[in-house]
């Protein structure tokens, strides 16, 4: 099978030019066939105060009522992927921005309501990525750049963590390509102290993830992305890495980048 970069941004690269600038420019240099995930949380609580659309938090999660969702549709949507189009086509990459809904690329349900009530957020099963789909464009010679948004096949419209895309992406893809998951963001990769930047976290598997998560060294946001990470591992993703956007360069000449998640 012919390998497939799927790559997710986040972090403060996103509302930082000139490094999301630099970042792009690796992406593009990056052969062979690819498919790009950003959030954009950031910008959106920014854009939301601008329009005095209360942002409302739970857990890291943002809850998202009728008018977050219009806010992170603009800003998602809109605002942050436009710009990375634009910049990648700039760097001679043919992009095409990318909610779930066009194409009908990547199918949700909305979240059900337990103990909080998110509004307007999805939750992606199995099924949810359309990768027949997804592989005409990669054929076409097209690189898509999905945003955080989703719906449900019947008008509706959600906002979905970037993460868990990405995650969805690369298992969706997994039979049809050697899928390579790789989340870049402002730090080294996974660290044993947070305020130590040379203390990245080589490799990790399952058990040594039960173990960090027991002694708390891996905890708050960094637990959902290594729980996708690791469920894309087991179903049939090659490899995972996490690690900063502006070594993204090294990954395709070395194979080193950050921390490396194996079964």
């Amino acid at each position: 099978m012919n390998p497939l970069y799927i790559i997710k941004i986040g972090g403060n690269v996103i509302d930082n030019p000139i490094q999301l600038a630099q970042f792009l420019k690796d992406f593009a240099s990056l052969s062979g066939a690819k498919i790009l995930i950003h959030g954009g949380g950031k910008i959106a609580t920014q854009t939301a105060a601008k329009l005095g659309v209360e942002t409302q938090m739970v857990n890291g999660r943002r809850i998202t009522d009728a008018a977050m969702l219009d806010v992170v549709t603009m800003v998602y949507g809109g605002l942050v992927n436009k710009n990375i189009v634009a910049q990648l086509q700039a760097n001679q990459i043919n992009a095409i921005g990318m909610t779930g809904a066009d194409a009908n690329a990547i199918k949700a349900i909305k979240r059900l309501v337990k103990d909080v009530d998110f509004g307007f957020v999805g939750d992606l099963l199995p099924d949810s990525v359309n990768a027949n789909i997804i592989k005409t464009l990669l054929e076409a010679g097209l690189v898509p750049v999905f945003n955080a948004l989703t719906h449900d096949g019947n008008g509706q419209l959600f906002n979905t963590n970037a993460d868990t895309i990405a995650s969805a992406l690369a298992l969706g893809l997994s039979s049809l390509y050697e899928t390579k998951l790789i989340y870049c963001f402002e730090k080294n990769g996974v660290m044993r102290d947070i305020n130590d930047d040379n203390s990245v976290i080589k490799e990790i598997n399952p058990s040594y993830f039960e173990e960090l998560k027991a002694d708390g060294i891996i905890a708050d946001g960094m637990l959902p992305k290594l729980q996708n990470a690791f469920d894309a591992i087991q179903n049939g993703v090659k490899e995972v890495y996490i690690g900063h956007a502006a070594k993204l360069a090294a990954l395709q000449k070395e194979s080193i980048f950050g921390t490396r998640l194996t079964k």
